[in-house]
């Protein structure tokens, strides 16, 4: 069974620990509503339009895989950010601020009805359903790793 990890005076461990579920049930609201039946033509029109354009395509088994093995890894840094590892920080902001922007980006999309004028989907959009959580989940992180970087601060300087 797994439980929670322990909030330390300086770890982050619960935030990053409920923003790994929340992603958990993202990649699994977004398999079960077809989310790569309106990200691959994204990214194809955003290709067409920007040849530049960075982002790739992903058949459902090595996006569904890809995906699982970065939630598996955020669940294993779970017990190294409850003790607040400095080294972690970076990832840390990173991983909330990529989790948060994602949110947003799915309820956009849900009010737009559509990615691109090209693409358009019935409401709400796919992955749509586990936002909140995402945006709860790294907001939550965010003011964590600020509070812990305060405490460890006033630490240093005590």
């Amino acid at each position: 069974m797994m439980h929670a990890p322990s909030q330390t005076a300086s770890g982050f461990g619960r935030a990053w620990f409920a923003l790994t579920v929340a992603f958990a049930l993202h990649v699994f609201d977004e398999a079960s509503t077809g989310f790569l039946n309106v990200y691959s033509p994204t990214v194809t029109a955003m290709r067409e339009r920007f040849g530049w354009f960075p982002m790739p395509t992903f058949g459902f088994r090595e996006w569904l895989v890809g995906l699982s093995v970065g939630v598996a890894f955020c669940f294993a840094l779970t017990p190294i950010a409850a003790r607040g590892a400095r080294w972690l920080r970076p990832l840390a902001w990173f991983y909330s601020l990529v989790m948060f922007f994602n949110g947003v980006g799915h309820t956009v999309f849900s009010i737009l009805g559509r990615t691109v004028a090209s693409v358009t989907f019935p409401r709400p959009a796919p992955g749509f359903y586990s936002s909140p959580l995402l945006l709860f989940g790294s907001v939550w992180l965010m003011m964590q790793l600020r509070k812990t970087v305060s405490r460890d601060r006033f630490a240093t300087s005590a």
